[in-house]
């Protein structure tokens, strides 16, 4: 049997992309870092984040039924770090920058970020010790940047993009 740990461990070493997922409407507006997000199908185009189940922000994001995932590109690393951590600054505040727009939902969308996209959340289901958070893919937005931000070994790193991928 595998441990928790020894999971831990080697998933650690499982290079992902870093995202920030952000919702607003009648539940108000928040976001967090996530790295466990993938793509389900795309037909009709959908994506899955996961929440860890100790954090309150799911309902938020059930109620809203909307989300919009900000894949950051290599210089966002601030951004990962603010909504993954406690802040000095209030949601409010965050989203009051001028990096912030908004996408068709009404979720916060970053504006430089790699790609952005805009969900209708479609189910969510518990699994272990995080919500599974199902979204049909409603539009996306590209910004051309020449690096992605991931995350592996428990660190930041900077992946270079070729110009081919930017396309």
């Amino acid at each position: 049997m595998v441990s928790r740990q020894q999971y831990r461990d080697g998933m650690s070493r499982f290079a992902a992309a870093v995202h920030i997922v952000t919702t607003d409407g009648p539940a108000g507006s928040t976001g967090f870092t996530a790295s466990a997000a993938c793509s389900v199908t795309d037909d009709p185009p959908t994506l899955l984040v996961c929440l860890n189940r100790m954090s309150l922000l799911h309902s938020i994001f059930l109620e809203n039924g909307v989300f919009c995932l900000n894949t950051l590109a290599g210089d966002q690393r601030e951004f990962s770090e603010s909504f993954a951590h406690r802040s000095e600054m209030t949601m409010k505040e965050r989203f009051a920058l001028p990096e912030w727009g908004r996408a068709e939902s009404g979720s916060p969308d970053l504006r430089d970020a790699l790609v952005r996209f805009d969900c209708r959340i479609v189910d969510a289901k518990e699994v272990g010790t995080h919500w599974v958070i199902f979204g049909e893919v409603q539009n996306i937005r590209f910004a051309h940047s020449k690096s992605a931000l991931l995350y592996a070994s428990r660190s930041y790193h900077k992946l270079s993009l070729s110009r081919s991928n930017q396309e």
